[in-house]
């Protein structure tokens, strides 16, 4: 895990996303009332806190389980001028004790999957006001029939990878109608996720040039990196934005 937050660390993201998608699936959310109450779950460095803060002018409780990502955006909502909005806790996903129907918005990119994506929705349910909304992304299939070489990887890296389709079923599932879903722009993996990581690896690669273990777990971030490029027109994050029944 040492390794795993050394290639983590100092990213503008930590998963794919940008500040034009956050925007456009906020205006989804069309009757939230001003100043809303929103938790971010899994907000790592918090790029989109800060977008959700300037944007809705609310109260946001953002959650991660690595300290130094929370620090992060400590210091970033500081230099945005909207700290007195963000409250950042450490605490997991798994471990929510939120009182019933404290949000008006429950916020997660790029991070629900930990949880699993429809028991992710499943477990924001008690939390959301009536009408509340959920908005999050998810890695999902694109289109039918895509390559073994990806099919195999997304096999192993997360099986449990649906369609369009069958998330939208699952959020049904949980309790919520469908509001609106778009795909992130290959631009949106790019240029705050992937490129940046990149030249983090190559960084390591020099580091570590005489550990063969780590140089390893580097080469499969750089071959997960190669694969979107190849396949990109088959998968990627879908947003889904959702209200509570």
């Amino acid at each position: 895990m040492d390794i795993f937050w050394e290639i983590h660390s100092d990213l503008p993201r930590e998963g794919p996303g940008d500040s034009t998608s956050t925007t456009r699936a906020y205006a989804a959310a069309k009757d939230l009332l001003a100043g809303p109450k929103i938790l971010d779950i899994g907000c790592g460095p918090g790029m989109q806190t800060l977008d959700l803060a300037k944007l809705s002018r609310g109260e946001i409780i953002a959650i991660d389980f690595h300290q130094p990502f929370l620090d992060e955006l400590v210091r970033r909502a500081k230099e945005a001028g909207v700290a007195a909005q963000i409250q950042a806790r450490k605490l997991s996903m798994f471990e929510m004790d939120f009182a019933p129907e404290q949000f008006d918005l429950v916020w997660s990119e790029g991070a629900i999957y930990i949880m699993g994506f429809e028991a992710g929705f499943k477990a924001c349910y008690p939390f959301l006001k009536p009408g509340g909304y959920m908005a999050v992304t998810e890695a999902s299939w694109f289109q039918p029939n895509p390559p073994g070489e990806i099919v195999d990887f997304w096999n192993t890296a997360y099986p449990v990878m649906g369609t369009i389709e069958e998330n939208i079923q699952r959020v049904e599932k949980q309790g919520y109608k469908l509001v609106d879903h778009f795909h992130l722009p290959d631009s949106s993996w790019w240029n705050n996720y992937y490129n940046p990581l990149a030249e983090r690896i190559a960084m390591l690669k020099e580091k570590y040039a005489d550990n063969a273990e780590t140089k390893k777990m580097l080469d499969e971030e750089l071959a997960e990196i190669k694969l979107f490029r190849k396949y990109s027109r088959y998968y990627g994050y879908e947003f889904y934005i959702t209200q509570k029944k």
